[in-house]
């Protein structure tokens, strides 16, 4: 008996949302459930081809502004980016429907060893390396990669076997009500974000900490202060492997934890057991800046005891990172096109821009209001050693975006130095404005600050989009 007959069967089922975590749940469970229905603030025109596969299915569509009225089904799936505490939710729970996502019911079967990573940066990168890194000789099945990037999980569950590995990214509206075990947990960082989506910092930080909760393994970041703080949130039998891009002081290491940091462009590691272990130097690692060397440490301390050194360093010397994330576009009469179009918080484009120290930069920023400071941007655009000399505004936040860098103390010693800000409102536009304010030399990066739903779909829509532009120029 497969898991959609054993927990679906006679079932009535409602799936809130018609995205990526939901559309295969609903071939899943239309063989078996007595009733599925779809819901989604969508209409069916909206909706398209999703629209017609619910209907092929045989599955119930309601859609439009009332779409989460009277839920009264036996299971509901919440997608991710719907509040488990909304009003309908709580009315459909008194009603006696359990209300749930893909991703718990996953993580609660326990079908394999999970590494789950979390964090405000660095998620997707740290967790691609994390799958990469367990598809060493060591492993006996196959590494599924998931969550927040790949593919949704459970409606796979029937082919993962206990000999699999998942590599796991989670967000923190997935991580919002879940309550599961994992082998080992990494937290890459927590800053301000998602705050339009959240009641505040306390609540993001909470959802974020909920990985942890049953974790064999915590790794954290012992350079940011919010991370260094869950530590003590931890089960006194749970290890922590900090990262570190610095040496540890004195006394930072509980007996049973571990530490692996950046020291005079190496890469230590003192594992339990192990003592003080060279793992590699700085220049091994293809990808540029020294957020990815964050990433790395991550990804090894997560992956420490499941992975080999031959194929950690194997990983470091040819991947060449991830679509959207520092992704090469073209080179154009000297100018280098870069995409970051995940980059949607001011600390994800300050790491960007470090990684670009060595060159002349055009910024491209601006998007979706998530209602975050944006003085961080300001203070990197704006450091002394910064080496952005242009800067093109769009999208809804591009008056914040210059209300920050306005009211930043070296903004007009910036601009006497020949720094220039512009703005427009339309993408495209922006696109060409920076592409004609570059010079031979000169880097043109997408690296928004902001997300990316005031005009696309999503980050990656908005990513190829800037790639179709670069191309054409």
């Amino acid at each position: 008996m497969n898991y959609a007959e054993l927990h679906f069967k006679g079932k009535r089922i409602s799936l809130l949302g018609a995205g990526v975590s939901n559309m295969p749940l609903c071939a899943m469970a239309a063989p078996y459930a007595a009733e599925v229905t779809v819901r989604d603030k969508k209409s069916p025109e909206e909706l398209g081809e999703a629209a017609d596969r619910i209907r092929a299915l045989g599955a119930r569509l309601i859609t439009g502004e009332d779409y989460l009225r009277g839920i009264d089904e036996d299971l509901v799936f919440r997608s991710p980016g719907i509040r488990p505490d909304l009003p309908e939710l709580n009315e459909a729970r008194a009603r006696g429907s359990l209300v749930t996502s893909e991703m718990e019911l996953f993580l609660n079967e326990k079908p394999c060893p999970v590494y789950a990573v979390t964090g405000s940066d660095g998620k997707t990168t740290t967790t691609t390396l994390t799958s990469l890194m367990l598809d060493s000789p060591l492993l006996r099945g196959r590494v599924i990669l998931g969550g927040n990037i790949g593919e949704p999980l459970l409606y796979r569950i029937d082919s993962v076997t206990p000999d699999d590995v998942c590599a796991v990214e989670l967000s923190s509206f997935q991580l919002m009500t879940v309550d599961a075990p994992v082998k080992a947990a990494a937290v890459t960082n927590i800053t301000p974000n998602h705050l339009n989506w959240h009641t505040g910092m306390e609540e993001y930080t909470e959802a974020k900490a909920n990985v942890l909760k049953h974790c064999g393994r915590a790794v954290l970041n012992y350079d940011n202060d919010v991370t260094r703080g869950l530590a003590g949130r931890l089960k006194e039998d749970v290890p922590v492997f900090w990262f570190s891009l610095a040496p540890l002081s004195t006394g930072a290491l509980r007996d049973g934890d571990g530490a692996i940091w950046l020291e005079d462009g190496v890469i230590w590691s003192d594992f339990p057991g192990e003592g003080k272990q060279r793992i590699m130097t700085r220049e091994d690692i293809r990808l540029p800046g020294l957020h990815n060397v964050a990433n790395y440490m991550t990804a090894i301390a997560l992956t420490h005891g499941a992975s080999t050194d031959e194929r950690i360093l194997e990983v470091a010397r040819t991947f060449g990172g991830v679509e959207h994330r520092l992704e090469f576009v073209r080179e154009l009469d000297g100018v280098t096109f870069i995409n970051g179009s995940i980059d949607s918080s001011p600390t994800r484009t300050a790491a960007a821009l470090s990684a670009l120290a060595d060159r002349p930069v055009v910024l491209i920023a601006g998007g979706y209001d998530k209602h975050i400071p944006y003085g961080p941007l300001a203070d990197a655009v704006l450091d002394p050693t910064s080496t952005v000399r242009a800067m093109v505004l769009t999208g809804d936040t591009a008056p914040m975006i210059r209300d920050a860098m306005e009211a930043h103390p070296r903004y007009e010693e910036a601009v006497r130095g020949g720094f220039r800000m512009t703005e427009n409102p339309d993408f495209d536009g922006a696109v060409a404005e920076a592409a004609a304010l570059a010079r031979p030399g000169d880097t043109v990066i997408l690296s928004p600050a902001s997300a990316s739903f005031d005009h696309f779909k999503n980050f990656e829509e908005r990513g190829r989009h800037f790639k179709d532009l670069v191309r054409t120029l």
